[in-house]
């Protein structure tokens, strides 16, 4: 990340960049506002608590992860949201839902 800071009205910095060179346009994440991004992810075999619980457990082990959230949908596709002060590697992430037992679900193409 760049040095650039942002200080608000009240003097404080703020960690979030405003240059335009750090642009999170990757599939399923988006800018927070305040140095964080949201990534969304498909996970399939999911079918109960504890499957949430395995999940969210190997997922928040992620460098930079601060927050995972799951909507479970027994049966079909769960949705995995995950914030994070870093752009998180796909890769990673479907290593760490494997982890877990489930599988990331394919990207849309």
């Amino acid at each position: 990340m760049c040095s650039n800071t942002n200080t608000n009205d009240l003097g404080l910095t703020d960690a979030s960049c405003s240059c335009g060179t750090h642009a999170h346009n990757s599939a399923g994440a988006t800018v927070t506002g305040v140095g964080l991004t949201t990534h969304t992810y498909e996970v399939s075999g999911m079918t109960c608590g504890h499957c949430v619980s395995s999940v969210t457990e190997e997922v928040s082990r992620l460098d930079g992860v601060s927050k995972v959230d799951v909507q479970l949908v027994p049966g079909g596709a769960s949705l995995l949201t995950v914030l994070s002060a870093v752009e998180l590697d796909r890769g990673a992430v479907a290593a760490a839902i494997d982890e877990a037992g489930y599988a990331l679900a394919a990207e849309p193409q």
